[in-house]
């Protein structure tokens, strides 16, 4: 196998769905080195240089941990809208409501955007109603923060829907909440637009659906360390495709790995193609 860490990430996160023993001897076979002792670190680092889809980043922000959402901050794929509820303590996680502590050292050095005027001077939903153009509509829809934000969101559409632009803006968000977004009804445009903003229907769909193989598995690489409660999903809808199609054979587990940085199809295609070809 190349010394590419993104094969490696990616074989790993593999490997790591298949008995112990036979993954310790596949990995000798192929040239994989063992995982490293501090899982968390090196997903750390790996995840500041790794391009991920905007909902990948809100899974991590619903593990409630400063030290990641402080990671969140910092990374490229974040918008104003995530830091901002960062820096702010806004919980993610399930059922969780208190604010949370903000990474002392990134209070210190990252400033909060100023709140956009037409929700100072109309309040959220005000600023959502009068949205006639996709930049303001941004502009208003950044300010939905938390939980609450989206229940009132959620209660002033019912009310009365809101307009176009504004329902655009907020279905393209990662932490809209899936019964808003079919709230506000669907096309075959708008389900594109919504899928190019990085936002997935799950952990689940991402590891089975989306490509290029290499890239989906080297993010889900990242879930153990930054998004636990979430990768559970992804590890469940691949290893039936592990355990049919690869098993514990060497040849297969080699085959894959060398086709693996030049394959551009989905992990569970690559994994059949893999064990056909072995």
């Amino acid at each position: 196998m190349r010394d590419s860490s993104v094969d490696q990430r990616a074989v790993g996160f593999l490997l790591g769905l298949i008995d112990t023993d036979a993954a310790v001897r596949i990995r000798r076979r192929i040239g994989a080195p063992r995982p490293g002792s501090n899982g968390r670190r090196a997903a750390r680092a790996a995840l500041k240089v790794t391009p991920v889809p905007s909902s990948v980043l809100v899974w991590i922000l619903e593990e409630d941990d400063p030290e990641l959402n402080a990671l969140v901050h910092e990374h490229g794929s974040a918008d104003e809208t995530l830091r901002r509820a960062v820096l702010r303590g806004v919980p993610f996680g399930p059922g969780r409501r208190e604010p949370l502590p903000v990474d002392t050292a990134l209070r210190k050095r990252a400033v909060e955007p100023a709140v956009p005027q037409s929700v100072v001077a109309l309040g959220l939903v005000g600023a959502l109603r009068a949205a006639t153009a996709m930049g303001t509509a941004r502009s208003a829809a950044s300010m939905v923060l938390g939980h609450r934000d989206w229940q009132t969101v959620t209660a002033a559409d019912r009310e009365r829907p809101l307009p176009g632009y504004a329902r655009w803006a907020l279905s393209v968000r990662p932490d809209c909440p899936p019964a808003l977004r079919a709230q506000f009804g669907s096309h075959a445009k708008f389900t594109h637009r919504v899928r190019q903003a990085g936002v997935l229907a799950g952990p689940g769909v991402y590891a089975t659906a989306h490509g290029p193989a290499a890239q989906v598995l080297k993010v889900l690489s990242l879930g153990p360390a930054m998004f636990p409660a979430r990768v559970r999903d992804a590890e469940d809808a691949l290893r039936p495709f592990v355990r049919d199609h690869l098993g514990d054979r060497e040849e297969a587990w080699a085959v894959l790995s060398q086709l693996l940085d030049t394959y551009h199809g989905t992990a569970p295609e690559l994994i059949m193609t893999a064990g056909a070809i072995a």
